[in-house]
């Protein structure tokens, strides 16, 4: 099981010599920002790349139902149309189901894919399919799986350079998808972790120093790093150290990536409508740094924090030993999923990035069709012929269906896509050739994705 990392106080002034150094220790998952900067160029990563574009995903961990979210199907018997409902949207012949009225009412604003489909059902090989666009050489049953490739934010973060505010490119709240390694890219391209924005007085752990010191105190802090990484002895050899002990001190001092982490400068109204938990102060928080210009932002909609067991995020099983069914998981995610995800929406609209940013929401696989029961307690299993997803900005054709799946949820009967088509057309908006190929380990190029081409209907 995860365990959320736990937040530190929120301190506005300068850092103290020991906050200082234990930063220095705890940046980006153990590597100090000097590491990060070295490893960098040492990758050949050293350029800035400022393009505006950028995508939020909604990683819905678990596998969410198709049926019980953005592909109802009211017509089917009843052991397959399960015990929700479907409501119109603002968009006339759009259903959804009817735990997401928000999201109903701004149906004009996002398109659904109901036709995506693949073959691996297990969590973690599903999860790298849609995250990676590489299929797992070898299936893993036991959901312990680890990626043999980069998802698609360390792509984004390996092509796309360094920011010259030192903005990270790839970014995860509260934390990144467990199951996905940088590999052949190198470990500087792993997400940088912001922990729980919901928890009181946020601030993320590794942006401790603001801006405002003047330049003999941030040479006296430069001079501490200088003494703190004297045993990294591999990277002292590096050519242009000194260069990027500065590139990290800028993210320190950065005091517009400062800002873009700071939800207290939002109207408390908008936070309120966002929701004050997990979920919306996530999708704010997402929001400020895509609008500062990070390339892919992830939101782990794991459900630690909405009242249910950490293991049942999305995973809607019959299970009447947790006393958890399909219904009564599925209203309390909604309750907090209809808010957040509309809000994300619209305030991207109303601020005018529709067409600068890209918002996906979607699972690693679907959830079968036909209805299982135990003991009362109704869910489904895995299934990954058939799932939906919620794609919404970037400059796409909004307010319409791509695909659809037979009377019964089963599989694709029109317009069949799979994850490296949804890939594709996100690394179309990064401004990404998901042709381009990196060499492995061995020196094999490798493209970015095997096959698919970016949704037609949508682009």
């Amino acid at each position: 099981m995860r365990k959320m990392p736990k937040m530190n106080s929120h301190c506005r002034g300068p850092a103290s010599r020991r906050e200082f150094l234990r930063v220095g220790v705890s940046a980006l998952g153990g590597l100090s920002l000097a590491d990060l900067m070295a490893a960098r160029a040492a990758a050949g990563t050293n350029s800035t790349s400022e393009l505006p574009t950028s995508v939020i995903l909604f990683w819905m961990w678990g596998g969410p139902s198709q049926v019980e979210t953005f592909d109802p199907k009211p017509n089917a018997p009843s052991e397959y149309r399960g015990p929700l409902r479907p409501i119109n949207t603002s968009v006339p012949g759009i259903e959804v189901c009817e735990l997401f009225p928000q999201l109903a009412k701004i149906a004009d604003k996002y398109s659904l894919i109901r036709s995506l489909h693949h073959e691996m059902a297990s969590h973690n090989d599903g999860s790298i399919e849609l995250l990676t666009g590489k299929t797992p050489s070898i299936a893993d049953p036991t959901s312990t799986a680890k990626s043999e490739h980069p998802d698609l934010g360390m792509i984004a973060s390996r092509l796309r350079g360094s920011r010259s505010d030192g903005l990270p490119q790839y970014i995860g709240i509260p934390t990144q998808p467990f199951m996905t390694r940088p590999q052949y890219l190198g470990v500087s391209h792993s997400a940088f972790v912001t922990g729980d924005p919901s928890a009181e007085n946020f601030k993320p752990a590794n942006l401790t120093i603001h801006g405002g010191l003047n330049g003999q105190r941030l040479d006296d802090r430069l001079g501490l790093a200088r003494q703190f990484d004297q045993h990294r002895q591999q990277l002292a050899a590096t050519e242009g150290l000194e260069a990027f002990h500065r590139q990290a001190f800028q993210l320190l001092t950065s005091t517009s990536v400062a800002n873009a982490f700071d939800l207290t400068r939002e109207d408390p109204k908008l936070r309120d409508r966002y929701g004050r938990h997990l979920w919306g102060q996530s999708c704010l928080l997402a929001r400020r740094l895509a609008e500062a210009g990070a390339g892919v932002v992830t939101i782990d909609a794991l459900a630690p924090k909405l009242g249910m067991p950490l293991y049942f995020s999305w995973d809607d099983h019959a299970n009447a030993q947790s006393g958890w069914d399909l219904a009564k998981g599925m209203a309390l995610r909604a309750e907090h999923m209809d808010p957040a995800l509309s809000a994300l929406i619209e305030d991207i609209h109303q601020r005018g990035l529709e067409e600068r940013i890209l918002v996906v929401a979607v699972g690693e696989f679907g959830r079968t069709p036909r209805v299982t029961s135990a003991n009362g307690c109704l869910g489904r299993d895995h299934w990954p012929q058939a799932q939906s997803a919620l794609i919404a900005g970037g400059g796409l054709r909004m307010g319409q269906v791509v695909g659809a799946t037979n009377s019964k949820a089963e599989y694709p009967a029109e317009r069949p896509l799979t994850p490296q088509d949804l890939l594709a057309t996100i690394y179309q908006h990064l401004g990404i050739n998901h042709r381009h190929e990196f060499p492995d380990f061995s020196g094999r190029p490798i493209p970015v994705l095997p096959y698919g081409e970016p949704i037609r209907e949508l682009v």
